[in-house]
């Protein structure tokens, strides 16, 4: 397992400034009306302390939305050690109730950056216990979240409990073939 990074306590401050800035910021207009001068004025910084920490506003959302499912995670106490069903589909019912949550926070247009943010942290949760097998732990969490989406999709759909089944009967396989060494020709 990777050791944490540590960051100054400052820089740790300032860019929790930022983020809640756009949090606040997006309760009140749309994410593309929204300036990188906007949050800095929200966050009482400069725009150059901004880039110091961000190269655009689509980063910080990004990292607000890996915040926010991280600490979803962790409220949940959820670990995952590569072999077990229960974690696994605990993590599948987490990022379809985050995405169900923050549905009506963020517009559609936004669907792409938040999706991105939210594939990196499933699939770093699943590294730590997939004993680093990238591949496996990539597909695994792109699966999870094209499931989550087509779900969030669905006209009149049922809570996420009713569509696990479904979406574990398809990740599931996948989480078996990263087991199993495959024999090459």
């Amino acid at each position: 397992m990777a050791t944490p990074e540590i960051v100054d306590p400052r820089i740790r401050r300032t860019r929790l400034l930022l983020q809640h800035a756009l949090e606040a910021l997006l309760k009140q207009k749309d994410f593309d009306q929204i300036s990188v001068q906007d949050i800095a004025d929200a966050a009482t910084v400069n725009r150059v302390t901004f880039y110091d920490h961000y190269p655009d506003k689509f980063a910080l959302l990004e990292c607000v939305v890996a915040r926010r499912l991280q600490e979803l995670l962790t409220d949940r106490d959820i670990k995952f050690d590569g072999t077990c069903n229960s974690a696994l589909a605990a993590i599948v019912l987490a990022v379809c109730d985050y995405l169900a949550r923050i549905q009506t926070d963020l517009g559609p247009h936004l669907e792409m950056a938040v999706i991105a943010a939210v594939i990196t942290v499933v699939r770093r949760h699943l590294l730590e216990g997939m004993s680093q097998n990238e591949m496996a732990a990539t597909t695994l969490s792109w699966a999870i979240c094209g499931a989550a989406q087509e779900w969030l999709r669905t006209p009149n759909r049922g809570p996420s409990e009713q569509i696990l089944p479904s979406i574990m009967n398809l990740v599931f396989p996948i989480l078996a073939v990263a087991h199993k060494p495959i024999a090459c020709r």
